[in-house]
């Protein structure tokens, strides 16, 4: 695999196979990247790769300070280059990933969302971020909509093909179907011509065919919550687990949430369990059932001697 900007036939060999195996975008292009930097590494092609290069190139990535996420994902690239495309299953059994440590959600208390939305800087952008808080889609599954997506008879949205091509509904609140309704009369139009209505994208891109980019909709986010003075190091994802936490602190089921939110696992879902503040405050501690307060033990007096 070359390390320059041609493509080399392993490479082209991988693409295919991924292309093959239906990998997103992201996917294909963080795996490339990943066997560039093997490549890098060794000096020579990867598929003359050895099993002390694999052990050598591991430990390269450790002593280089990469968080453990990212040395994950590109042993991940690199192990699929052993298993698929070279059918060197001895060296992709030599590719181990480290545990990643569990990080807690970060979560917008529901006065920051409220505040967050009033400081939206037009129309367009506080649509995105109430569906993004109020119906819990991610980034790409906003800007990808369509407005045959939205079912106002049954008060649904369908989320067509989302993480892990996976179809699913969500509820359509009354409050965000009111601020579609008004942002289909002023959306732009110019590149509707020849396009079914139903197949319109609700946030068209800058470009004639394409939405907008989620790069663009994160930096919307971000400005809005600068303007709202938001401290917090939240992202746009903070909103959908907003959504996930603040209806678990509503009494809502967690099954029901999984179903909205798409999780395959529950223990997925689970996690916000241990964020929703709301339900934790509430907890009674055992010693609550003890009852009374502290007393300092009383002093013994020492007997008087007989006179």
């Amino acid at each position: 695999m070359s390390t320059d900007t041609t493509v080399s036939p392993l490479r082209q060999r991988m693409i295919e196979d991924m292309a093959a195996r239906k990998l997103g975008r992201h996917a294909q292009r963080s795996h490339i990247h990943s066997c560039r930097r093997f490549a890098a590494f060794l000096g020579r092609s990867p598929d003359t790769a050895t099993a002390d290069d694999v052990r050598r190139f591991q430990l390269h990535l450790v002593e280089s300070g990469l968080s453990i996420c990212n040395r994950n994902r590109i042993m991940t690239g690199v192990r699929f280059l052993f298993r698929v495309t070279l059918r060197r299953h001895d060296l992709a059994a030599e590719v181990y990933h480290l545990k990643e440590p569990q990080k807690l959600p970060l979560v917008m208390s529901p006065e920051e969302a409220k505040r967050l939305l009033a400081m939206s800087g037009n129309l367009k952008v506080h649509v995105m971020l109430a569906l993004g808080y109020g119906c819990g889609l991610r980034a790409g599954e906003i800007v990808r909509l369509r407005a045959g997506d939205i079912d106002s008879a049954q008060m649904i949205i369908r989320i067509v093909q989302g993480k892990g091509r996976k179809d699913r509904h969500v509820m359509l609140p009354p409050e965000v179907l009111a601020l579609l309704r008004q942002w289909w009369k002023a959306r732009p139009t110019r590149y509707d011509a020849g396009v079914p209505p139903q197949e319109r994208w609700l946030f068209p891109g800058r470009r004639r065919g394409l939405h907008l980019t989620t790069r663009q909709l994160s930096r919307l986010f971000h400005e809005t919550a600068a303007a709202a003075g938001i401290r917090k190091r939240v992202s746009l994802h903070s909103l959908r687990h907003s959504f996930a936490t603040h209806l678990l602190e509503g009494g809502v089921d967690i099954r029901l949430i999984q179903a909205l939110l798409g999780h395959s696992k529950l223990d997925t879902t689970a996690r916000y369990t241990r964020v929703a503040t709301g339900r934790i405050a509430a907890i009674e501690s055992p010693l609550a059932q003890l009852g009374g307060t502290h007393q300092r033990p009383r002093k013994r007096h020492k007997p008087e001697p007989a006179a």
